[in-house]
């Protein structure tokens, strides 16, 4: 329950950090007929979102075991890929994050188009939902309780959407940097795990042939069935018999996207000091 939360909260606060930022920008403008539209574009892609999800959770029932381990492989490295480029784009952005989509709703109200907010608002649901669905879905596939994953990330996103409603309507100040350096590295853990599974998954397909290799035996510790498996299956990735190419994968992953995540980011250089410094070289 704890990874689909964790999930379903930082990318809905995602998708509702830029939703409400544009939102709030054209209540501030007294556009309400553009605010209407860009409330269009978000159910929109929630829709499409919730098809796609539903869409490959029944193909991957109707396909047989060694292409349904194949299907579990390519989702698990899309989920990673996802999750990495979510990490690595919100710690380059989130400071900077207001001000350029503020700029970009002022721009497209100068013009006197909305198409462009909706555009960017159906954009940026659409790229948030589809991260979850997959994310979800692979995170689904190493579930021994499919009923509180799906709790977990219900509740998640329902949390996300109050979050969005409160900053949208200025009653909620939260310290977005924090926020996403902790969500990140949780599903930094997370997503070490999946890329840990998809080798183990990769395996069964037929794909992965080597490294293969038992390296601990942890049948005493993680036993299927018990809640201690679900976390550190579920969570972890962690297989009752590690084998060596996934204990590599895992460490090869986890230790520089965490670094990346937790390192405090680098400070710019303010204005006044180069300015100061070609004074200091004129009056020489």
């Amino acid at each position: 329950m704890l990874p689909t939360f964790i999930i379903g909260l930082r990318e809905g606060v995602e998708a509702a950090l830029i939703v409400g930022i544009v939102a709030a920008f054209l209540a501030q403008q007294q556009r309400r007929d553009a605010l209407r539209l860009v409330w269009i574009g978000t159910l929109a892609a929630v829709a499409i979102c919730v098809a796609v999800g539903v869409g490959l959770d029944a193909l991957s029932r109707e396909l047989p075991q060694k292409q349904q381990e194949q299907l579990e492989t390519v989702i698990g490295l899309i989920a990673v890929g996802f999750v990495t480029y979510m990490v690595v784009w919100m710690r380059r952005h989130a400071r900077d994050l207001k001000g350029e989509l503020e700029g970009h709703a002022a721009a497209a109200l100068a013009e006197g188009s909305a198409r462009a907010l909706v555009l960017m608002a159906f954009l940026a649901v659409l790229r948030e939902g589809f991260e979850t669905v997959v994310f979800l879905l692979a995170t689904f596939q190493n579930s021994t309780n499919k009923a509180a994953g799906g709790a977990g990330a219900l509740l998640g996103i329902a949390c996300a959407i109050v979050i969005g409603a409160l900053i949208y309507k200025g009653g909620l100040k939260i310290n977005l940097g924090r926020f996403f350096k902790v969500t990140g590295a949780v599903l930094v853990l997370i997503a070490a795990g999946l890329l840990a599974s998809a080798f183990h998954t990769g395996h069964e397909a037929g794909w992965v042939t080597f490294g293969q290799e038992r390296v601990w035996d942890l049948s005493w510790l993680v036993r299927p069935g018990t809640p201690v498996s679900s976390l550190l299956t579920g969570v972890l990735g962690i297989q009752p018999f590690p084998v060596r190419i996934e204990v590599l994968a895992y460490v090869a992953y986890l230790v520089p996207m965490l670094v990346l995540v937790l390192r405090p980011p680098r400070r710019t250089p303010s204005s006044a000091a180069p300015r100061q410094r070609a004074t200091v070289e004129a009056a020489s």
